[in-house]
C-alpha cells in the first residue's frame, strides 16, 4: 500500500460524544486476539524479517507492547487531573533497543496481552465522567478527552495491525 498515511502524517477529528468510551475499551480490548491471530500462525523466519529496511512483525509487535506503559501513564495523567499529556518518544528508541527480533514471539504476546489487559482493568474502574476530562497530547497539540486518547490508541494499534497483515501478506507470497 504505497499511498498508506504515515502514522506521524495523520490528523484526528475527535468531534464524537464521550458515551462512546465503551467502544474504544472494546478495541484497546480485542488487540491481543488480533495480534495473536497474525503472528501465532507466521514462522520465526517471517515474524523477524525486515522488508524495506523497516521494522519486522515481530519488531511491530513489540513496539505495540513498548507503548502500553505510556497509555497506562496517560490514564493517569487524566486521573490526576494533569493539563498536558506525557510526551511519546518519537524516536522509538526503546523499540529498536529491545531487539525484538532476538526475543520469542511467545513473550512478546503473553506480555502484550498481560499489559493491555491491565489497561482495560483501570479503564473499567473509572466512573462515566472520567472520560470527558481534557488534557492537551504534546504531539498533536490538541485537547483530548479521555474517550479521544483511547481512539487514538486504537488507531494507534490498528496502524500496526494493518502493517503487520501487509506484511503478513507480502512475505508470505514470496
Amino acid at each position: 500500500m504505497k499511498n498508506r498515511i504515515k502514522w506521524t502524517e495523520r490528523s484526528f477529528d475527535f468531534n464524537f460524544p464521550t458515551g462512546l468510551y465503551p467502544e474504544m475499551i472494546e478495541r484497546l480490548s480485542g488487540a491481543p486476539a488480533r495480534l495473536e491471530e497474525h503472528c501465532r500462525a507466521t514462522s520465526a523466519e517471517l515474524l523477524t524479517l525486515r522488508h524495506d529496511g523497516r521494522w519486522s512483525m515481530q519488531e511491530n509487535a513489540g513496539h505495540l507492547l513498548d507503548l502500553e506503559a505510556l497509555v497506562q501513564q496517560r490514564i493517569e495523567e487524566y486521573v490526576s487531573g494533569a493539563r498536558e499529556l506525557h510526551a511519546a518518544d518519537m524516536s522509538n528508541r526503546r523499540t529498536y533497543e529491545a531487539n525484538y527480533n532476538e526475543t520469542s514471539s511467545e513473550r512478546i504476546l503473553s506480555d502484550f496481552r498481560t499489559q493491555r489487559l491491565r489497561t482495560v482493568e483501570r479503564l473499567y474502574a473509572l466512573n462515566d465522567e472520567m472520560f470527558g476530562r481534557v488534557a492537551v497530547h504534546p504531539r498533536l497539540n490538541v485537547a483530548m478527552r479521555l474517550v479521544d486518547m483511547l481512539f487514538f490508541q486504537a488507531e494507534h494499534d490498528d496502524y500496526h495491525l494493518t502493517r503487520i497483515s501487509e506484511l503478513r501478506r507480502m512475505l508470505s507470497t514470496k
